[in-house]
């Protein structure tokens, strides 16, 4: 993978360069990052970059023989970690590496449900072992086959429990012409012990704008739709995308129509919506719910005069315009919100979609035509 297949992250990409350029790579590097802004993708570019036989000041040269086997996840110098789920037949991750290559080849923008799919994991847990440690250590151990550098890239280190501490040492001290990339979404979740063991590479959310030009070139979407998707997705590139392929849903005409029959307490039309809702398919129904989030959040705004920092298409915004002065207020949205997180938190969860819809239906009619906020909830989102 090359720097300029990445979206966006074009400051991180010059001060990747730089350090190479410099010669001052660092050999324990943690890039930290929320889900979506292309952090693994950089990772494996710098790899690449690194043990290019051919590179620019700009970028690997994609031509030569390190750049070839890097494009195919096939170096034998390049290794990989990352979560598993363990059986008789997985006991380290290279028994998986077979399908970890395929998912890269088709999208490297990846987080642990793409993951978990591609291996038709369902709900097992996923962790990185003591075995798998060991093999990490074994495999470094070696003298490089053939580039300069051997690198190691661990996805979500956060799936190492106490285990992670047989690999201090190696990371510490580490074989000559070693390098570790570490690629992380929660640094509370990180071995203390590891973490500062490691220089800490902060990647930043993508913005809505090289979302919204990015779902434009690539997937063909209209101005506004690029627009909506791009503020729903928050910095989130496979959100973005997820809800790009989920584009003949209409979440925002339906999400305002289950808002209004909530008002009007339509019973029958929200039995009907339960049932439709149902049939949608956890994927939708999980999308549906974090765009009715993102769409109270953009609500909660507009009510507290923070219009500036609403960026929702033309038509969805003259909905949200109406609901906040004639429907909403401030406590209400509040509470639908945390509804709304509930529902998705249980979705996850493989709650039965259709008592979960409808018990949402009769809290909307309880907050919205009846005033009745809940108490004691919890968010599940920070």
């Amino acid at each position: 993978m090359q720097f300029k297949e990445i979206v966006g992250q074009e400051e991180i990409k010059r001060q990747l360069i730089q350090t190479v350029v410099e010669n001052r790579v660092s050999h324990a590097q943690l890039f930290l990052s929320v889900e979506g802004t292309g952090s693994l993708p950089l990772a494996i570019a710098y790899a690449q970059y690194i043990n290019c036989l051919d590179k620019t000041d700009k970028d690997s040269c994609g031509i030569c023989s390190s750049c070839r086997k890097y494009e195919r996840y096939i170096h034998p110098d390049l290794h990989f970690s990352y979560p598993f789920f363990a059986s008789k037949d997985v006991k380290i991750a290279v028994d998986v590496l077979d399908e970890w290559r395929t998912m890269l080849l088709a999208d490297p923008y990846v987080d642990l449900d793409i993951w978990r799919a591609q291996l038709s994991a369902d709900n097992k847990q996923a962790n990185i072992n003591i075995a798998e440690c060991h093999d990490i250590i074994k495999k470094l151990s070696y003298k490089a086959f053939e580039a300069e550098t051997k690198v190691l890239i661990m996805w979500l280190p956060e799936y190492l429990e106490k285990e992670g501490n047989s690999l201090l040492k190696i990371i510490e001290e580490p074989p000559a012409n070693t390098l570790f990339l570490l690629v992380a979404n929660n640094q509370e979740h990180i071995l203390s012990t590891l973490l500062s063991r490691t220089q800490i590479v902060k990647i930043p959310k993508l913005s809505s704008e090289t979302i919204e030009d990015y779902l434009i070139s690539h997937h063909s979407l209209s101005e506004e739709h690029a627009s909506t998707y791009s503020f729903l997705a928050d910095g989130n590139l496979i959100e973005a995308k997820s809800q790009a392929a989920q584009a003949h849903n209409d979440n925002a005409e339906i999400f305002a129509e289950w808002l209004r029959m909530g008002y009007g307490n339509r019973v029958l039309d929200l039995v009907n919506f339960v049932d439709q809702a149902a049939s949608w398919g956890r994927e939708n129904q999980k999308n549906f719910l974090k765009y009715g989030i993102s769409f109270l959040r953009a609500c909660s705004l507009l009510m507290s005069g923070a219009d500036s920092l609403v960026k929702l298409p033309a038509r969805t915004l003259d909905t949200a315009q109406k609901l906040s002065k004639h429907v909403l207020d401030l406590n209400m949205a509040y509470a639908i919100i945390t509804e709304l997180e509930q529902a998705h938190y249980h979705i996850e969860r493989n709650a039965n979609p259709k008592i979960l819809f409808l018990d949402v239906s009769l809290q909307l009619v309880k907050i919205i035509k009846f005033k009745t906020l809940p108490k004691g909830t919890q968010h599940i989102y920070n």
